[in-house]
């Protein structure tokens, strides 16, 4: 049965005793709203959302509790959580301080409930209170004001009717709990919150089970009747392990409590503090479903599109893994393994006998379930690690355990690179120096190949071209009759063109630097089954499924733009022919792409569209995008005259298998094209078999 399938039988949705840990600053308006509409399309209907005493009497404070109350309760349940002694009336002025005067606390609480206690049941009495950060008990040392305050403020609140909840201990500590008893705290608490960060803060982690039964008996050796909640947990993912955070995540939904709730929405904005600590402690910054820029995790991704069956699946079918060297033969290391091109030279790979190690951090739509296809077909040659390239540690294990490396991993949207040419940098320069690294280091270091790109060549505004009806040529002959060769000068234009042309030149250099064997494959436009592309990336499979959906399609500049496609069978043939002639080829760049005899214009594939399809939509024209090339066809004789490798597929061929492919994947259960596939960025690489 395919993945598809067991998610539509079997979904499993969230539990109704979970929410969802968020702060707000005053003034964030538009991230409550994204916070709000990606909790409802997770199905989580709690949130648990700090209320600063502290911000209550700034200049906006007030303004922006009166608009942020009644925007939550319309949407979800609220659990406000007062805390942050504002700085002026605090025995040292820090919102972590105790108030000179304890009453201040129950009185500020009493003004937030007659405004607003109309939106709330719950009121959790501060956050951590045994956590130095959170509150200064160097200042009170046996929490004596703290108690005074708490007591008083819990008190009151029950004479207005509201539930009580001590505020949540992290680390959970019993002896703290007893203190609270004895100071005569919980005679008005009706909840004991906990909080809970396994291998993040809560270093010796016991697991749930244990730090709540532990709570459990103190409060029944007290006859207390208090129910317990897990008021925050989270992990942190500073260091790239997407993974864990769901493993930990699926732990905490069997949390024995009477509600739980997960930190957090959004990772924290690097360029504010927390907790008025500056980056003193990066895990702080990292503990949302979402990047701090909105991108979505992998746990994030998954609930959204396929629910806590989709989590598990898959967790449970490529768990976190150790090292099996020794244990098995070397095997063919595919980073970006679950992509478009590396499920293609996987499965060539797979069905050949050969072990294939996958190491993606599934952070594009859709390819977790090329991994559950190529695993149903070939079992346990089949090594998935799920991690991010810029994880060094896994990284230097996946390479160690390689006897050819294939480096596919990379952020591959020019655009996306003008949007954040930080992120782009990141994973695809610094993760692939990450990589060579790890070759380098290698006590048998393998063979490399990275797939650059054409965009190292820029835009090649110098090269004369002349427009022939739907397509633009170069006036120079010998470029028309073999295209662009190995020496045309490089010009990394666009943040993109400037991450890979940096590797490419790495590459080259630990080649003859350190000797180890690698070579580069500048690439064209590569196309075929297994591809989902987008405006920003797969242009040649974007077009097709925007025909077969019946939705617009977008040409940025005329049209009349020129590149050379390749079917990805013969880019998977070229590959295998680069293994085998390695070190012979190392410390070399090869133009690869499909030559003159491979080449089409935007327009006229999409006249070959109309021809295989019967019509097309509507066609609109934009503005030329930053580093666009109007002219580019690889010339592809230097890689040919060392392998004997040739292209197979006529563009006509290739175009007609990946539409025909496209058409039985979108179409499989009689699915309504232009409902499920709506937009553009649709699954950019799932295979038809997982589909079906």
């Amino acid at each position: 049965m395919s993945f598809q399938a067991k998610d539509l039988k079997m979904r499993e949705t969230l539990p109704d005793h979970l929410g969802l840990v968020e702060w707000f600053r005053p003034g964030e308006f538009s991230r409550v709203e994204k916070v709000l509409s990606m909790m409802k399309k997770i199905g989580i209907g709690r949130l648990r959302t700090g209320v600063s005493w502290a911000d209550w009497y700034t200049s906006a404070g007030t303004s922006w509790y009166e608009w942020l109350m009644p925007r939550l309760a319309a949407e979800v349940e609220i659990l406000p959580c007062f805390l942050y002694t504002p700085p002026s009336i605090g025995i040292e002025q820090k919102t972590s301080s105790p108030p000179v005067c304890n009453k201040d606390y129950a009185d500020f609480l009493d003004l937030f409930t007659s405004r607003f206690g109309r939106f709330y049941e719950y009121v959790e009495l501060w956050n951590e209170p045994n956590n130095l950060s959170e509150w200064d008990w160097t200042l009170d040392p046996h929490w004596t004001k703290f108690g005074e305050m708490i007591g008083g403020a819990a008190y009151w609140m029950k004479q207005r009717g509201k539930k009580t909840i001590l505020g949540g201990m992290s680390p959970v500590d019993g002896h703290w709990l007893c203190r609270m008893f004895e100071l005569g705290v919980m005679e008005y608490i009706d909840i004991v919150g906990i909080h809970g960060f396994p291998d993040i803060f809560d270093y010796t982690w016991k697991g749930w089970d244990r730090n709540i039964v532990m709570v459990r008996e103190v409060l029944e050796s007290k006859g207390s009747s208090c129910r317990i909640w897990v008021t925050e947990a989270g992990f942190s993912t500073w260091q790239y392990d997407e993974l864990k955070q769901m493993g930990v995540f699926l732990e905490f939904l069997q949390a024995p409590a009477d509600r739980i709730y997960w930190y957090g929405a959004d990772d924290l904005d690097p360029a504010l503090a927390a907790v008025n600590r500056f980056h003193l402690d990066e895990r702080e910054y990292s503990f949302g479903l979402r990047k701090a820029d909105g991108t979505p995790k992998l746990l994030c991704r998954l609930l959204e599109n396929g629910g806590v069956t989709a989590v598990r699946q898959v967790t449970e079918g490529f768990p976190a893994t150790t090292s099996y060297l020794g244990e098995k033969q070397k095997g063919v290391l595919i980073t970006g393994g679950a992509g478009f091109i590396g499920t293609n030279l996987a499965d060539r790979l797979l069905a050949a006998g050969e072990r294939v190690i996958i190491y993606d951090n599934l952070s594009r739509p859709g390819v977790e379930k090329n991994l559950f296809w190529l695993q149903e077909k070939y079992g346990d040659r089949l090594d998935v690690r799920i991690a991010d390239i810029r994880n060094s540690l896994l990284l230097e294990q996946a390479v160690s355990e390689a006897k050819n490396v294939f480096h596919f991993s990379a952020q591959v949207a020019v655009t996306t690179s003008i949007e954040n040419p930080a992120a782009d940098f990141a994973v695809n320069a610094a993760g692939a120096f990450a990589l060579l690294e790890a070759i380098r280091k290698a006590p048998a270091p393998p063979t490399l190949l990275f797939t650059s790109t054409n965009k190292v060549y820029g835009a090649m505004e110098g090269m004369q071209l002349q427009k022939n009806n739907q397509r633009y040529e170069p006036v120079d002959r010998s470029l028309q009759s073999f295209g662009m060769g190995e020496d045309v000068p490089l010009n990394f234009l666009s943040p993109y063109g400037c991450s890979k042309g940096c590797v490419d030149q790495y590459v080259l250099d630990y080649a003859h630097t350190y000797g180890i064997a690698a070579a580069v494959f500048r690439m064209s436009c590569i196309y075929g089954p297994h591809q989902f592309g987008t405006e920003d990336q797969g242009w040649v499979a974007h077009f097709a499924i925007q025909t077969l959906c019946n939705n617009p399609i977008s040409l940025y500049g005329d049209g009349c733009q020129v590149r050379d496609l390749l079917f990805v069978e013969d880019l998977v043939d070229a590959f295998l022919l680069a293994r085998q002639l390695m070190p012979e080829i190392k410390g070399q760049a090869f133009n690869i792409g499909g030559g003159p005899e491979r080449s089409t214009s935007l327009l006229e594939l999409l006249q070959l569209l109309q021809e295989i399809h019967g019509d097309l939509p509507s066609v609109s024209f934009g503005n030329w995008r930053t580093g666009d090339q109007r002219y580019y066809i690889s010339d592809i004789r230097k890689f040919s005259a060392v392998s004997g490798w040739e292209p197979r597929h006529s563009v006509e061929e290739g175009v007609k298998k990946l539409y025909h492919w496209l058409s039985a994947s979108l179409t499989t259960g009689k699915r309504n094209l232009s409902r499920d596939y709506p937009h553009p960025p649709l699954y950019p690489s799932a295979a038809v078999e997982a589909m079906t």
